[in-house]
């Protein structure tokens, strides 16, 4: 087992990466102060490691299970608005601790209601996608998706621990965990060119689920965004790099309907997008292009965007992205592979010339 520490002083958490963490129940039962637990879950998760967390709690006063229905089109705020219905229900009080057992989607909305519920609970993240595992467990985003847009209702509420247990990703189906490494590229591409150029090589052995590259990759997309949270919790500055490709992929994502694309094949084609707007800025080789389409394209996700997405309506939901400030939107390009930059001058004109371009490669796939 490996352990990262997020340095956030008093909110300060460890990140514990290994496989059958479930086994050694005092790793969970130190990160939870009180006698009573809300397990929250979904449907598809809950079978398989709901009972083995719930065995490694031991004894206690009171555990709740709370499973949700699976998929992105159920982060909404009526779901939210059941788990809170389940805490009140069952008498938590203010020493709960909120157990989030799953990928993104139950992390987000678990470590949301634990963020409101008696204005603010503890709550502990055990990711079992390698999405959630390398992104959205660590840093302490929570958040409800919006018909008009994703993640535009939420707060900032770090965890107290997450688990990574690396054997629950041999159960992932192939297109779910093909997203997650979207997410991982993304860490290369915006701060570590090393570990960029590692990917490349590591990939078949990535796309294998091979234990050692695995668990390099996860330790080190997780040390990465742990290094940018520590440096702005809140995304104030510089943690607002973590959104490459981000802008792009919201848009696909509300506009094909939540659940249709996943978030990492709309994020994989948000990082080609943002990468053709640095190259048509003169920051990039042109070349680096093509370069990340392999890459992606060995991953097996999409590198165009949906057929039925012109500019405006990217250009309509882009403007209603939560990273608007003042008007104006901000976006993450690279001056170069590994050095990201969050820029607020893109024009109109712009990202016209690149959407247009892109509807000729509009991808059917997703």
């Amino acid at each position: 087992m490996h352990t990262l520490h997020v340095e956030l002083g008093a909110r300060s958490y460890p990140v514990y990466i290994g496989r059958d963490l479930f086994s050694d129940p005092e790793l969970l039962c130190r990160h939870i102060r009180g006698g009573q637990v809300a397990i929250v879950s979904n449907e598809t998760i809950a079978p398989l490691y709901v009972p083995r967390v719930r065995e490694a709690l031991g004894e206690r006063q009171l555990i709740t299970e709370i499973v949700l229905p699976d998929g992105e089109q159920y982060k909404t705020l009526h779901t939210f608005e059941h788990i809170l219905d389940r805490l009140l229900r069952d008498q938590h009080n203010r020493s709960t601790t909120v157990l989030a057992v799953g990928g993104g989607v139950v992390g987000d909305m678990a470590g949301f209601a634990a963020a409101c519920y008696q204005r603010g609970v503890d709550f502990v993240q055990v990711p079992t996608t390698l999405l959630a595992q390398v992104d959205s467990s660590v840093g302490g985003k929570t958040a409800v998706n919006h018909p008009l847009g994703k993640n535009m209702i939420g707060a900032f509420h770090q965890p107290t621990a997450v688990l990574i247990d690396t054997d629950t990703l041999h159960s992932l189906p192939p297109r779910e965990f093909a997203a997650g490494l979207a997410e991982v590229v993304k860490y290369g591409l915006i701060c570590d060119a090393g570990f960029y150029a590692w990917l490349q090589r590591a990939m078949p052995r990535l796309l294998a689920r091979e234990e050692a590259a695995l668990a390099e990759a996860i330790e080190r997309s997780c040390a990465l965004k742990a290094d940018v949270v520590a440096a702005d919790e809140r995304e104030g500055g510089v943690r607002a790099i973590l959104n490459f490709g981000h802008t792009f992929g919201h848009a696909i994502e509300t506009a094909q309907g939540y659940g249709n694309w996943l978030h990492g094949e709309a994020v994989a084609v948000g990082m080609v997008l943002a990468l053709r707007l640095s190259a048509q800025r003169g920051w990039v080789e042109p070349g680096a292009v093509g370069i990340l389409e392999e890459l992606l394209e060995s991953a097996r996700l999409p590198v165009n965007i949906p057929p039925d997405m012109p500019p405006s309506s990217f250009l309509d939901l882009m403007a209603r992205d939560k990273k608007v400030l003042d008007g104006r939107l901000r976006l993450v390009l690279l001056r170069a592979v590994g050095e990201a930059c969050v820029v607020d001058d893109v024009t109109t004109g712009e990202l016209e010339l690149l959407l247009r371009a892109a509807v000729g490669r509009a991808d059917t796939t997703c």
